[in-house]
């Protein structure tokens, strides 16, 4: 797991606390590459050639959290860009002349929700696969898993991704087993330290902070991001806030006199907003407010709208182009395919969508490679032999195991800012690097516990 998904699982468990608290390739020689993903030649040969799959149909699954408490945005952003992506594609013919049919299944945001869920695409729904699944607490992987349904593009909140060989999460394997046993090597987890050396290198960073609540989940994330900042040189300022009281004063008032240049975070948007208020207020200077992949969106106008401090020195970190780039045309059709087949989402477009729509489409190829004979062992073959960039949506990622654990990485990664005109032509996110798969460093690894 890369520390940029690692932040994905310490966020959105925040909420939860929150919340009490507050009250591309095609390759076969069945069918020619397609670039639209599809593929409508030679329908005819279509049989009911696997699990969900029929000569004219194939059944695709997808858990998210539509109607969870954490909120109804927080955990289905994902839903809506895949909607989009299989819609688009059903227009163009389908895959080989089958059509997509979505299953989407809302688990609510918990794990007796999920398990439901589980069952209920595997063993009612019969699904083929899944794609584009984001799920706060994954407790019916292992039944997902033990049924063999390929889980292709899944956004990794827990460690299911790294365990389960059937699961393959939109962030690749890291070199993982994925054997079933403990996640990672041994419930061991790995990450470079590739974002906070941009940092260092570009804004001259020396001084960063680590802001966090005096809960595990915070706390241990918090944990990893110093021990990141460490192997990199700097100077590392911890900043543990109590969940009750969140004196962000005296944290911010602590990290000014101590010369803090760059605070990263163990925290949720609407505590991001709070800190960033007290940050305003005691005119604290920065060089840079990092956030997460989570938090790539366009809400953040509003969230740091009363503390343009933040705001205008605002970064995220990611793995996968920004969804703003229109001017790439596979970025634009992305949006096109939104707005039209998803238009109520226009207007809360974020990064964990554009990922959903990129999982829906790394699906589509993994099928349109088998042609005629769509079988879950192909898909899954293609998962873990292909080196996969989504058509350069994607910094490259695979599924190949690397024993053993990795002490240096070549780390490539995706900067983005939050400018006053952005490439769309309004406020919004702008990537910082030309081209994301050459910013990349040579950097060490460091190893957390799994969980």
């Amino acid at each position: 797991m890369s520390i940029r998904a690692r932040a994905l699982v310490a966020a959105v468990a925040l909420t939860s606390l929150a919340l009490t608290a507050c009250g591309s390739r095609v390759n076969s020689d069945d069918q020619p590459s397609n670039p639209d993903g599809g593929g409508t030649t030679q329908a005819s040969n279509n049989t009911a050639s696997d699990t969900g799959v029929s000569p004219t149909e194939i059944k695709v699954g997808l858990i998210s959290g539509q109607t969870s408490g954490l909120g109804p945005d927080t955990f289905s952003a994902s839903l809506y860009g895949a909607q989009a992506y299989f819609d688009a594609l059903n227009d163009k013919g389908g895959v080989n002349g089958r059509k997509v049919k979505l299953v989407p299944c809302d688990d609510k945001g918990t794990g007796d929700g999920n398990v439901e869920c589980a069952h209920t695409l595997a063993d009612d729904e019969k699904v083929f696969a899944l794609a584009g699944t984001t799920a706060f607490d994954y407790a019916g992987a292992q039944y997902l898993d033990s049924q063999g349904v390929p889980d292709i593009g899944g956004q990794p909140v827990g460690d299911a991704y790294y365990q389960y060989p059937h699961m393959f999460s939109i962030y690749g394997g890291f070199g993982y087993p994925r054997d079933g046993k403990a996640p990672g090597y041994d419930g061991k987890l790995y990450a470079p330290t590739g974002n906070y050396r941009w940092f260092k290198e570009k804004l001259n960073a020396k001084t960063a902070a680590v802001v966090f609540l005096n809960v595990p989940q915070s706390q241990q994330y918090a944990s990893s991001i110093a021990l990141g900042l460490q192997k990199e040189g700097y100077t590392v300022v911890s900043e543990q806030v109590d969940l009750a009281l969140r004196n962000w004063d005296a944290a911010v008032i602590d990290m000014k006199n101590k010369g803090v240049e760059v605070v990263f975070d163990a925290l949720t948007d609407d505590f991001n907003g709070q800190l960033c208020e007290a940050i305003q207020s005691r005119q604290m200077p920065l060089k840079a407010k990092v956030t997460t992949t989570q938090s790539l969106s366009d809400s953040a106008a509003t969230i740091y709208a009363k503390s343009p401090t933040c705001l205008n020195n605002l970064y995220a970190i990611s793995t996968a182009k920004n969804y703003n780039d229109i001017d790439d045309p596979l970025v634009k059709q992305y949006r096109d395919d939104v707005a039209k087949y998803t238009p109520d989402r226009v207007n809360k477009l974020n990064q964990w969508m554009f990922e959903g729509y990129i999982s829906a489409k790394w699906l589509t190829d993994a099928m349109s490679s088998c042609g005629a004979d769509l079988t879950r062992e192909c898909v899954e073959n293609y998962m873990t032999t292909e080196t996969y960039d989504a058509e350069g949506l994607l910094i490259p990622r695979d599924f190949k195991v690397d024993n053993p654990p990795p002490t240096s990485a070549k780390d490539c990664l995706n900067v983005v800012r939050w400018t006053s005109s952005a490439p769309t032509g309004k406020a919004g996110w702008t990537s910082q690097t030309d081209d994301m798969t050459t910013n990349c460093f040579q950097v060490p690894t460091f190893s957390f516990d799994a969980g």
